[in-house]
């Protein structure tokens, strides 16, 4: 996507001056801050996604619980925690269908599973042109797919979130869970990418 510019208006403004103001009170550490944030970034958040989806691909029983139950799957199995009680249900990416995520009306986005949202996520020019013309949006993530494929947009909402199960790539046959989690990132998780074999490996 392009990049965009933003307005006073911007949450991530906003929060970046009410963190200053907090700070500056005295009533919260910028350390305080910054650990919150590295916590969903690198610990509750896409890791946990990441050790999900790895599951999924090993383990079929899991996967079929994952794909009917999203919300018990995923808590049974790295915990899930949402403010508004959501319900997450996992659409699966297949070589026929591919999926991707969006929060047409704010920024709905299942945190605990997939970490802080990525700016774009929550730019209007994301949340509005997804859902009209998903190829093109995902060109410019330099994701490039066959016309045969069918593509699905999810738009979440309060109650609902969406997490997309990226298909596994080929010749990963001998990877054991962990290095397979290794592979997974939060975009694909969102469905603007693929999981991609390292070069070294392919």
């Amino acid at each position: 996507m392009s990049e965009h510019h933003h307005s006073p208006a911007d949450p991530s403004i906003r929060a970046k001056a009410l963190e200053s103001l907090l700070a500056e009170k005295g009533l919260v550490s910028s350390l305080a801050i910054d650990e919150v944030v590295r916590k969903y970034e690198e610990d509750i958040g896409p890791l946990n996604g990441a050790k999900v989806v790895a599951r999924a691909w090993v383990d079929s029983e899991y996967k079929t619980r994952l794909l009917t139950d999203g919300t018990s799957a995923v808590a049974e199995l790295v915990g899930y925690n949402d403010d508004h009680s959501a319900e997450l249900v996992v659409v699966e990416n297949t070589k026929e269908v591919h999926n991707i995520i969006v929060c047409t009306l704010c920024s709905c986005y299942p945190w605990s599973v997939l970490g802080l949202p990525p700016s774009w996520y929550k730019d209007h020019a994301y949340r509005s042109r997804v859902v009209v013309e998903p190829r093109s949006v995902l060109e410019e993530f330099g994701l490039h797919l066959s016309r045969d494929i069918d593509v699905r947009v999810w738009d979440s909402v309060s109650e609902l979130r969406y997490m997309v199960l990226p298909e596994r790539p080929n010749g990963t046959d001998g990877m054991t869970e962990t290095e397979l989690a290794a592979l997974v990132t939060r975009d694909s998780m969102i469905g603007v990418a693929k999981v991609e074999m390292p070069p070294s490996q392919q």
